[in-house]
């Protein structure tokens, strides 16, 4: 028997899958998140459901808001189950689906209005999103906020009537200094160095294009919090969609998948009040900076470094290609030898126990975490996760084989054919330029390298660009699986 999930089906929903201990009378809303995707309701969403079932901080529940066309498409789907989602966690050895429900109503475009009256609303304490690291109109060159992305040039020349996240939260705060309300925190929970940082140079930045006094007044009342979230959650299609159904009865439009382990750890900056996250597993520093390197150098560097080398070898899914003995070794060895070197000690944290964590969850065969997920936005994903380890060990003088490789091997993707000769399929803003570059540097390796937004001074360096000409012209001449071979064996670094 299946059971269309909605608020009256819980008690049928109860028999393969635990379900809210709160009900939806006991909630009122204290949060608006933009972004409600599947990292969101794996993450955030859950650490509320499980507070929220301790019968704690009942008004903090979430308003979701998207500014997409995609967005409109979710809360179709999701406001048809009454805002209820099934997330299953799946560990080696086991696997549970909980119904959870700290999401209550959802506003997504074009009711724009509509999104800055709730953000107005006294109620509101925390602004929150998860809008993927490309979502900040930051120049990955020079990490600093793009004003002339076209964009934020039209939410600068119609305040009143903006498009975009920032645009909105600008409005709102506006809203609520016009009516002697205090501002909410602004909370980021991207994969993003510095992120809380990184949201109030785009917020800042963009108010000051229309109103530079409204800009000083956000610096100086409005709070952002960094963050580092972890929690690895695939894309939901017809295989989630039919294991949920099948395995726990549930017809639920939208399932989540997820992994068991789960980490957040943030700065304790919320003026208007918070939830009592740490009841529920939330670490609150002082400085998230030492934590937010390790993951996103290790784990996300870690993601970017085997995606391409496993999509020109065929393979589809993340724990596949963890068992293929070339890129395990080659992700071991790029990692414990390249990337932890430059990451600096963690509290009360072993890199290398770390490391190992981050190789087992890779490996997990129940997840059906894709590779196409982990190679899609490079060109955001590049500079954020790979390039800073490699930026930091030629500062120090230090070699790069590996991480070198990594831009090669990116370099190779994008020249649309696997090694059986199978298209590629990208899935990147910038694919077109990225494709148009990487068959033209086979020509000149160099000119993939001439991408400045993307590689900035990395680029021009000249060890990092010998060692990437020559890991190319490996990939090209002997494949993928002897060019990772030839790494591991060190005959790479001697070439």
């Amino acid at each position: 028997m299946t059971t269309k999930l909605s608020l009256s089906t819980l008690k049928d929903a109860s028999a393969k899958a635990a379900i809210p201990a709160y009900t939806r009378d006991s909630l009122t809303a204290g949060i608006v998140h933009f972004g409600v995707g599947n990292f969101h309701r794996a993450h955030q969403a859950i650490y509320l459901h499980e507070l929220f079932n301790l019968g704690k901080d009942l008004d903090f529940a979430i308003i979701g808001a998207g500014v997409l066309p995609s967005d409109a498409k979710m809360k179709e789907k999701l406001a048809a189950q009454d805002y209820l989602t099934t997330v299953v966690e799946q560990d080696v050895a086991k696997s549970a689906a909980t119904v959870t429900g700290p999401m209550v109503d959802m506003i997504a475009a074009p009711d724009f209005a509509g999104m800055i009256a709730k953000l107005a609303d006294p109620a509101i304490r925390i602004v929150s999103m998860t809008i993927t690291e490309g979502g900040y109109f930051i120049d990955p060159a020079t990490g600093h906020f793009d004003p002339k992305h076209p964009a934020i040039v039209a939410d600068a020349a119609n305040p009143d009537q903006p498009k975009t996240v920032f645009g909105l939260i600008i409005a709102g705060l506006k809203a609520r200094r016009a009516a002697n309300i205090p501002p909410f925190t602004v909370m980021c929970c991207d994969n993003i160095p510095g992120n809380g940082e990184v949201t109030e140079a785009t917020i800042i930045g963009l108010a000051k294009l229309s109103d530079p006094d409204f800009a000083e007044w956000i610096h100086h009342h409005v709070a952002f919090p960094n963050s580092m979230v972890d929690r690895i959650t695939p894309a939901t299609g017809p295989r989630e969609i039919d294991m949920t159904r099948d395995a726990y009865g549930i017809d639920d439009a939208w399932p989540v998948f997820c992994e068991e382990f789960k980490q957040w750890v943030l700065e304790d900056k919320f003026p208007l009040g918070r939830p009592a996250f740490e009841e529920v597993g939330v670490t609150f520093v002082e400085d998230v900076a030492p934590y937010e390197l390790m993951k996103l150098r290790i784990l996300n560097g870690g993601h970017a470094a085997i995606a391409y080398p496993a999509a020109l070898m065929d393979i589809h899914f993340v724990h596949e290609a963890m068992e293929n003995p070339l890129i395990r070794a080659f992700l071991a060895k790029l990692t414990h030898d390249e990337i932890i070197p430059v990451v600096p000690p963690v509290p009360n944290t072993s890199l290398q126990d770390y490391a190992t964590l981050i190789e087992s969850r890779f490996s997990n065969p129940k997840i059906g975490d894709t590779i196409p997920r982990l190679a899609q936005d490079g060109s955001n994903r590049q500079p954020k996760f790979i390039l800073p380890s490699t930026a930091d060990r030629l500062a120090k003088g230090l070699d790069v084989v590996g991480l070198a490789l990594v831009s090669a091997l990116w370099c190779r993707y994008f020249e649309g054919n696997s090694d059986s000769g199978k298209a590629i399929v990208f899935n990147d803003a910038s694919a077109e330029r990225l494709q148009k570059t990487a068959i033209a540097s086979q020509q000149d390796p160099l000119l993939f390298l001439a991408l400045d937004d993307i590689f900035g001074s990395v680029g021009q360096n000249d060890r990092f660009r010998q060692r990437f000409s020559k890991a190319l012209q490996h990939l090209r001449t002997h494949g993928t699986a002897k060019t990772l071979q030839s790494y591991i064996d060190g005959s790479l670094a001697a070439a």
